[in-house]
């Protein structure tokens, strides 16, 4: 019985979560004394790079078809079967939340998302999910033979085992669905909030549109993506893509930094987890300091000048 992770790929490349979760696939599979299987399905990515992260064969589906959640779940079923995988792994990413489940039912398997800890088998098959927008955690016991587990990005160190992996061809194919897909639109020329480790991150205290190249200098300076909150992204200063919260994108980065936001619990539900968060805001009582771990109080017109050039230095 073998551990399979799902190698998901993104514009010809893994995503930094597929390298987390091959990592976090290996561990469970060196705890359970068995092999780790990854299943890449697109085109352009290397395989080979998935043995520095851990896995010791990748299976490839070549396809240029866009994702559909039921395909690529037939596809990664299938492929469980095939390496008689009893343990799949999958990064809760957009893509990993719509496939995860299909996956389970057509596995008859246990499901866990949000994932944030590696399981304990000292009694059973325990993991630790994040739980109400990250409040809370539960402790949850996996009961069935064969399990899916779809971990919370970023929440896992990646690990290098300095292995080569054994590319082989997968047996089977992504089928049709019959749907048809006309385009599929994304944001390019930017980090994706949900691979980014550092997100600078700007509120209504930007005062207008006009003001937010401060934040996207902030960002540019110190590698970040961008982000606002939701009335930023209400009073259309920015695009919904960037809003983040409790209604918008829930984010995991090393480093968070919020640019007059006042830290709503609805804002906070969804930057609650990041490792480090920084607020900058010119009201000493704004909510946002209790969360935060450093806080800078003042006018960020005067304060962010000073950072972007601290930070080009």
């Amino acid at each position: 019985m073998s551990v399979l992770v799902f190698a998901e790929i993104s514009d010809g490349k893994f995503k930094k979560a597929t390298y987390e979760a091959v990592s976090y696939g290996r561990q469970v599979a060196d705890m359970l004394e068995t092999k780790v299987v990854a299943i890449a399905i697109g085109n352009g990515a290397d395989a080979s790079e998935l043995g520095e992260y851990g896995a010791h064969v990748v299976k490839t589906i070549n396809t240029s078809d866009s994702f559909t959640a039921d395909a690529y779940a037939a596809a990664v079923n299938a492929s469980a079967n095939e390496v008689s995988a009893s343990t799949v792994i999958i990064s809760n990413t957009y893509t990993g939340k719509s496939l995860a489940p299909r996956l389970a039912q057509l596995m008859g398997a246990s499901l866990a998302t949000n994932v944030v800890s590696l399981p304990d088998t000292s009694n059973g098959f325990q993991v630790k999910r994040s739980v109400f927008s990250g409040k809370a955690f539960a402790f949850v016991n996996l009961q069935r033979d064969k399990k899916v587990i779809a971990i919370t990005p970023n929440s896992f160190e990646i690990k290098s085992f300095g292995d080569t992996a054994v590319i082989e061809a997968a047996s089977t194919n992504v089928g049709s669905t019959g749907l048809t897909i006309d385009a599929v639109n994304k944001v390019t020329g930017k980090i994706p909030l949900t691979e980014a480790e550092v997100v600078v991150s700007g509120g209504r205290g930007m005062k207008g549109p006009e003001n937010w190249h401060l934040i996207e200098d902030l960002a540019s300076a110190l590698g970040a993506a961008t982000a606002c909150s939701k009335p930023v992204s209400d009073m259309d200063w920015r695009p919904h893509s960037e809003h983040v919260g409790q209604t918008g994108i829930t984010i995991k980065p090393n480093l968070y930094i919020a640019i007059g936001i006042s830290g709503a619990i609805q804002h906070l539900a969804g930057v609650s987890s990041s490792k480090v968060i920084v607020a900058i805001n010119k009201d000493p009582e704004a909510p946002f300091f209790k969360a935060a771990d450093y806080g800078i109080v003042g006018d960020a017109f005067e304060i962010l000048p000073q950072l972007i050039a601290a930070a080009k230095n």
